[in-house]
């Protein structure tokens, strides 16, 4: 499918969609417990993968009035009478490969050519380290993979530059093993903050986890147990950043766009409101009401890092795009192994649209002062992120912008379109 936006201005109210972090970790979560009620889902292509995965492995989850009901496995996975497809779900590759080595057997995951195509090495070093077998059928690390167990749990050492959902992935499945699990960082941990939210869905379901000096430790012999049986999701700021970024560049003079649900927690992608501040924005959080307001602004490029917050990339390249000056966008290697190498594939776009655009393998610097946006076709490379972060650039680009794999925004944002066209946006999804 193929989005057509033309530059248009925005305003009112809308409400990003729950947090698609959040609500793969609870369901599987819900699957360690007995069962729990997983309140205000985000219900999404990537979301279905995990739910799938967890009726394979012995639970059964129902989607009712809104929430999503998950009878658990209690702890103990059985093996799957079905290959595991993750389609194009990275996080439920990784955690649902950590669930597969406490199951006693034989489980294969695989998913779509993109996600067969993203690295998984660490992950299987690391859990066949912990007595279990862990293998790329392809022997490269990617999927589809082979994963034998019962794991008993231990001490594994691991990279933390490729992915902080290895970590994650461990942490889950090791409360649940008999010895625990400890996790020894060989590298600096990218992302970081998703690690956070993984220790704050893990309290939330009574389970103990922290960080060490060196990495990440869980205790073993744990259950999972939620307060009153249920786990409310908050809202997601990656999939926010897209409305407020609108607002910040198309807003209607002397009108705003509001953005509900912005609660504070553990997401590190709620860095976006500190970039917009920083790039000038006319910006205001209530956090106590979780209300979001910005106003379109003038903006000014800067430097940002994102090491910890990935997702944003896109965003801030196409702020970048449409600011006076140059924005910097730095520690970007690991967002190449994301749905697709994101860094290049921004920056082709954006040159199409007419950006004036540097690409290093660590860096994307984008000249907003030489940058004149006119629309054009891109293509989305069936990534979510790139075709919503481009539908944003279309709103200030002069024409018409279509961009290829629109269908995709429904990973983490299916009614994406339809909440830009309700702040007025012409665009056609």
């Amino acid at each position: 499918m193929q989005a057509t936006i033309t530059a248009s201005r925005v305003s009112g109210r809308a409400r990003a969609p729950p947090s698609k972090s959040y609500t793969h970790r609870a369901l599987l979560a819900a699957g360690y417990a007995d069962g729990a009620v997983v309140r205000h889902p985000l219900v999404s292509a990537d979301t279905r993968a995990t739910a799938r995965a967890v009726d394979l492995f012995g639970g059964e989850t129902e989607r009712r009035d809104g929430d999503w009901d998950v009878s658990g496995f209690g702890g103990r996975p059985g093996v799957p009478d079905d290959v595991i497809d993750c389609a194009n779900s990275g996080t439920t590759m990784r955690l649902v490969t950590a669930s597969a080595a406490l199951a006693d057997g034989t489980t294969v995951l695989t998913g779509d050519s993109s996600l067969r195509s993203r690295p998984h090495g660490p992950l299987l070093d690391a859990l066949s380290g912990l007595g279990g077998t862990a293998r790329s059928t392809r022997e490269n690390g990617q999927a589809p993979l082979v994963v034998d167990g019962p794991i008993d749990g231990g001490t594994v050492s691991m990279p933390g530059d490729v992915s902080s959902q290895f970590v994650t992935a461990l942490l889950l499945a090791g409360a649940v093993t008999e010895d625990g699990i400890e996790i020894d960082l060989t590298t600096e941990l990218k992302s970081a903050p998703y690690v956070d939210i993984t220790l704050d869905v893990l309290d939330a379901f009574g389970v103990d986890a922290s960080e060490t000096t060196a990495g990440y430790r869980v205790p073993g012999g744990q259950t999972y147990d939620p307060e009153g049986g249920e786990y409310a999701v908050p809202g997601d700021f990656s999939s926010a950043s897209y409305l407020l970024s609108a607002g910040a560049l198309a807003a209607e003079d002397g009108e705003a766009v509001v953005v509900e649900g912005m609660h504070p927690s553990a997401q590190g992608d709620a860095a976006i409101v500190d970039v917009l501040e920083r790039m000038g924005a006319d910006i205001d959080w209530d956090t106590e009401s979780g209300v979001i307001t910005v106003r379109q602004s003038e903006l000014s490029g800067v430097e940002v890092g994102v090491a910890d917050t990935p997702d944003l990339l896109p965003t801030i390249a196409v702020l970048g795009a449409a600011a006076d000056g140059t924005t910097h966008i730095t520690d970007a290697e690991h967002v190449r192994y994301k749905e697709t190498d994101r860094v290049a594939a921004m920056a082709e776009s954006l040159s199409k649209l007419g950006a004036s655009v540097e690409e290093e393998r660590d860096e994307l610097v984008v000249h907003g002062g030489d940058s004149e946006l006119s629309g054009a076709s891109v293509d989305g490379r069936g990534d979510h992120r790139l075709v919503m972060a481009l539908s944003v650039a279309g709103l200030v680009a002069d024409g018409e912008t279509t961009i290829a794999g629109s269908e995709h925004v429904d990973v983490s944002f299916p009614d994406f379109f339809e909440v830009l066209s309700g702040l007025g946006a012409s665009a056609d999804g």
